[in-house]
């Protein structure tokens, strides 16, 4: 499965106004790219809150003078997750996908999913997934920025496949049944022998 993790922070959550991306950062097996976003003109009189950038540590000005065009994001995006899933640990992520999308004329060429998805269909236990969270967190101690929660979301989805993939050769038998010896060239006569 190829694909990528993304993360966005914003200038505050949705339940607290009308909230737009700052930085987006994506994870792939090659390593992490965030950008700073420059907020779109669309968007300067939507809100921004004290608890978010207690979180992330970004201001306004930083945006302003190290921050991207939306457009020049969406398609550096658009070129790194081209034909791979992207997977993000909330659907708060979606939001601001969306929001960043909006301000350009450009669509991306695939859909955030939440990483509950790729946890099911890897078939993983609860325990594994605790197990990764903490290798996880002990690995990329650091959040509340785009890249190092991008970071890692890839991290805890590694450790979950590696994982799964131990416990894979000791459940193989759930899968399918397993092959029947066939004899070649062999039969016991005695137990149709009639004498």
């Amino acid at each position: 499965m190829d694909y990528v993790t993304i993360d966005f922070e914003a200038s505050c959550l949705p339940r607290h106004g009308r909230s737009f991306p700052i930085e987006v950062a994506i994870t792939d097996q090659a390593g992490t790219r965030s950008w700073l976003i420059k907020p779109d003109p669309l968007w300067r009189d939507w809100d921004w809150t004290d608890e978010a950038l207690d979180l992330h540590g970004i201001r306004r000005e930083q945006l302003d003078q190290e921050g991207f065009e939306a457009e020049v994001v969406v398609a550096e995006l658009s070129r790194s997750v081209r034909g791979r899933r992207v997977i993000a640990d909330s659907s708060i992520d979606t939001y601001w996908w969306d929001t960043l999308v909006d301000a350009t004329a450009v669509r991306l060429p695939s859909p955030i999913e939440h990483v509950r998805c790729v946890l099911d269909e890897l078939g993983a236990t609860s325990e594994q997934i605790f197990s990764a969270q903490g290798q996880a967190d002990r690995l990329c101690p650091a959040r509340h920025r785009a890249a190092a929660d991008a970071r890692w979301l890839w991290t805890l989805l590694s450790k979950v496949r590696e994982a799964v993939e131990e416990c894979a050769p000791s459940r193989s038998w759930l899968r399918s049944p397993p092959p029947v010896p066939v004899a070649v060239g062999w039969t016991n006569t005695a137990l149709f022998d009639s004498r």
